[in-house]
């Protein structure tokens, strides 16, 4: 449900917003030591515990997973690219969102514990950290890298102000959408979902367009500001390759469109600089 999804990145004020507590509060994670890795939440309909020696009885069964069209590895081009988009798609709404991001060890590499969901007890490959993944998802660790620099330049770290949630939600200037501007759906039924963010110091503007329908959608854009530097950037696109899939703003191509196609099942974030010297 997006509504849900708009809460969970705004720092959950439905749940903190009755009290003046600070958007650090809100602890988001999309996975945590117990239950599946961030990989295997994406490659597994189903726990696989059978190597814990309960007869596959221990663990949760409620894993909110999918894996997207095989049960564990494949060597099929597409699935693994779909399974890539969807890792990183977590992670960029995991770092981003307003509060403090809780990362699993590994999920910035794609550890897999090979479907277990409760590999407490098995000490060997199944639960420790494999060193040769960051060469083989070093694209992955970069994406990761970048999204967490971006956090220690954000307005509020950067100008040290301190706001609880509802003062800062008070003082965001937010603009929800879908695929046309202005029109967000918040039906159950819907798949898509635009924002256009203004910093708090107002140094930039983020639009950001989530698309998790099976096809691609086009997203109309906000016109630019007067005051900016070139117009939209594409900053994020999880459905490019890496290092195209987020780029330092400097090197980000500027979009002469006024409208971009989002691919199916990604996400996009276009920067447009408002002060100089953000670049």
């Amino acid at each position: 449900m997006v509504s849900n999804v708009a809460a969970r990145f705004l720092g959950s004020p439905d749940i903190y917003g009755h009290e003046e507590r600070e958007p650090e509060q809100s602890i988001n994670f999309v996975t945590c030591h117990d239950g599946f890795t961030l990989n295997d939440l994406v490659s597994y309909d189903r726990k696989h515990n059978e190597a814990n020696g309960e007869d596959n009885r221990d663990g949760t069964n409620d894993n909110a997973s999918w894996n997207c069209g095989v049960e564990g590895p494949t060597e099929d081009p597409a699935i693994e690219a779909l399974r890539s988009r969807q890792v990183r798609n977590f992670l960029t709404l995991l770092l981003l969102a307003v509060g403090t991001p809780m990362l699993t060890m590994g999920d910035e590499v794609r550890r897999t514990q090979h479907g277990n969901n409760n590999a407490y007890c098995q000490d060997d490959e199944t639960s420790w950290f494999d060193w040769t993944l960051l060469e083989r998802h070093r694209g992955l660790h970069r994406f990761v890298k970048a999204l967490i620099a971006f956090r220690h330049q954000r307005d509020i770290l950067v100008a040290r102000t301190q706001l609880t949630l509802n003062q800062l939600l008070a003082v965001a200037r937010l603009d929800w959408h879908g695929v046309e501007l202005g029109s967000p759906d918040w039906s159950d039924r819907s798949h898509s979902l635009a924002f256009t963010l203004t910093s708090i110091g107002s140094r930039l503007r983020l639009h950001g367009m989530l698309n998790a329908y099976w096809e691609s959608l086009r997203f109309q854009l906000p016109p630019a500001g007067a005051t900016t530097h070139g117009g939209w950037r594409r900053w994020i696109d999880t459905s490019l390759p890496s290092p195209d899939d987020i780029v330092e703003w400097e090197h980000a191509p500027v979009l002469a469109d006024t409208s971009y196609l989002v691919q199916l099942r990604s996400i996009v974030f276009l920067v447009e600089p408002v002060a100089t010297g953000i670049e």
